[in-house]
């Protein structure tokens, strides 16, 4: 968060239900529940549980969210992030260690949550993986399998 004069901070003793709107960024260590929209950067901190559907133009998440998340520009998680939920993002940044439990999406524009709704990502085109070559039409010569070396 480049301007910390502008950060809204969410304490780590506080805990909030209901809905949360804001314009530039907010940094949330305690607890949230319901939704949240916002036009800049939302940072879910470290010990942070944040139940949620949400969007934002940047979403950091050190902590745990529930809920589907829907960032326009970018979601970063972190090593310890945890979120059991979707995700819909222009692009992803992902640490070793951070888990996702959910679909995830990345590139494009971002699918609009609804509270109580999941974001349904349609599939994607698929190519299937060219069928297995079998011994009697291999061009190797020799016995195939596992081999002894040395």
């Amino acid at each position: 968060m480049a301007d910390d004069m502008n950060v809204t901070v969410i304490a780590a003793d506080t805990q909030i239900k209901g809905e949360m709107t804001f314009e530039r960024s907010c940094k949330l260590m305690g607890r949230f529940e319901g939704t949240i929209t916002a036009k800049g950067q939302l940072h879910v901190a470290e010990g942070a549980t944040c139940k949620a559907q949400v969007e934002a133009a940047t979403v950091i998440v050190d902590g745990l969210v529930e809920g589907n998340i829907a960032a326009k520009e970018q979601i970063q998680l972190n090593a310890k992030a945890r979120i059991n939920g979707d995700i819909t993002a222009g692009k992803l940044v992902m640490a070793e260690g951070a888990c996702v439990n959910g679909h995830v999406s990345v590139g494009g524009e971002p699918i609009r949550a609804e509270a109580g709704r999941p974001v349904v990502v349609p599939a994607a085109q698929v190519t299937p993986p060219p069928a297995p070559v079998s011994p009697a039409t291999s061009s190797m010569r020799g016995p195939v399998g596992p081999r002894r070396i040395g």
